[in-house]
């Protein structure tokens, strides 16, 4: 009997381990989103939201197959510029009052290659979500003391109509004051927890 007992017990702790689960918290001292658009169809503006706030829950020691929450505090973002920031704030883009939080949760991560992965999920600003796909960059893996530290970086492009920020005042070309597409980067530094 305790042969069978000792059995069961060896199954439970090799079935644990093989569905176990890593996670992953962003450091938020070292994790932003950068953002570009077009002002006034010849510069460009920069901004960022540093308020970000990232969970990777992985079965694997590469990531491949990771689910993915993250969202960002739309109250935080900074363009340099303080009537610039109440402006985005505002209903003609984020309506931060209404729409505290940008989200994204994923539908896959697939790995393509050694430092190269493929992200699709979900993005929601304001009350749109859409389907993204987002190519990212693996940076790599470190171990400091006993943190272990694991890095991506992601480069993609939205359209902002499509999520509502609707503002859309033109020059005398007929070009848009601010353009529609934004590039986005994310630099995300995760902890293992």
């Amino acid at each position: 009997m305790k042969k069978l007992y000792f059995l069961i017990l060896m199954f439970i702790v090799s079935v644990g381990q093989v569905y176990a689960q890593t996670v992953w918290k962003a450091d938020p001292v070292h994790s932003n989103i950068q953002f570009e658009v077009t002002h006034l169809a010849i510069s460009t503006v920069t901004g960022s939201f540093n308020d970000v706030n990232c969970t990777v829950k992985s079965k694997s020691k590469d990531f491949n197959g990771a689910s993915i929450l993250a969202t960002v505090n739309v109250d935080d973002i900074s363009t340099e510029n303080m009537t610039r920031d109440k402006h985005l704030k505002q209903d003609d883009f984020f309506n931060a009052q209404m729409y505290p939080k940008i989200k994204f949760v994923s539908s896959s991560f697939s790995k393509l290659s050694d430092s190269e992965y493929e992200l699709k999920g979900d993005l929601t600003i304001r009350d749109v979500t859409k389907s993204v796909t987002i190519p990212v960059d693996y940076s790599g893996q470190i171990t400091l003391g006993k943190k272990v530290v694991s890095a991506f970086k992601a480069n993609f492009k939205i359209n902002r109509f499509d999520y509502g920020l609707k503002w859309n005042d033109t020059i005398d070309t007929g070009s848009l004051v601010v353009g529609e597409d934004v590039d986005v980067t994310l630099n995300l530094e995760l902890v293992k927890q």
